[in-house]
């Protein structure tokens, strides 16, 4: 299309395209038929693909979009080109899972591997500095699992698919309060013992009795916190 075709008030042009009326029945035919084709293909690359993604079933969905976005809305795309990076993806994709089903260490790189952000009530710094987790969102996730403080988790586990699994702490010990600091009637209403204080970086809890200047032995900070229970 040339520069002088474009006219700001062609509301034809906006809503139809520069392309015959015939095209719009010949696009339902490839609407229809690239969506039987997606069933096929989401169908063999298996049951994974309808729940939590992994990196690789992410790159084959993301591949197949692109594939089939272009003889969608271009006629003078065929389809077969879609069909034939439908087909590649399919067979990449299923022996990326049968390698990685016999043999661990290409399971690991290919799907990534858990990383452990809190253990035994306290934070795997890092970890979650390797695993890019910032403190917000890691306590953010413990939050919308009912969890108050790092006291009730025994490990909270970064899944490969980059889902959290946490392990309560059974019996409940002292920990960092993981609540925001805004809400301070909420927090107030917790119960502190006079005992103990927690690192306010990691919730390395230790008796109140240690000086107070001396530094955290998991993280090397210095600040430190009643703890809650």
């Amino acid at each position: 299309m040339k520069p002088g075709d474009i006219k700001f008030t062609d509301w034809g042009r906006w809503l139809y395209g520069d392309v015959p009326a015939e095209f719009y029945t010949e696009l339902v035919i490839r609407a229809a038929f690239i969506y039987i084709f997606l069933m096929v293909a989401m169908r063999l690359l298996g049951k994974r693909m309808s729940s939590q993604l992994s990196r690789n079933e992410m790159a084959a969905l993301v591949t197949l979009a692109a594939a089939i976005g272009i003889p969608l809305q271009t006629p003078e795309r065929g389809l077969l080109p879609a069909i034939i990076i439908g087909i590649i993806v399919v067979y990449v994709g299923k022996w990326i899972a049968y390698r990685a089903s016999v043999n661990q260490d290409f399971e690991k790189f290919s799907q990534g591997n858990l990383d452990v952000m809190v253990k035994d009530s306290v934070m795997e710094l890092g970890n979650m500095k390797r695993a890019r987790i910032t403190r917000e969102r890691l306590v953010a996730e413990l939050r919308s699992s009912g969890i108050k403080h790092l006291g009730q988790v025994k490990r909270l586990y970064m899944e490969a698919n980059g889902t959290f699994t946490i392990i309560k702490q059974d019996p409940i010990k002292p920990g960092l309060v993981v609540l925001p600091l805004f809400d301070h009637e909420y927090i107030a209403q917790l119960n502190k013992p006079h005992d103990i204080t927690v690192c306010k970086s990691c919730g390395f809890a230790r008796p109140k009795s240690v000086n107070d200047n001396q530094n955290c032995p998991n993280c090397n900070k210095n600040q430190w916190t009643d703890a809650v229970q």
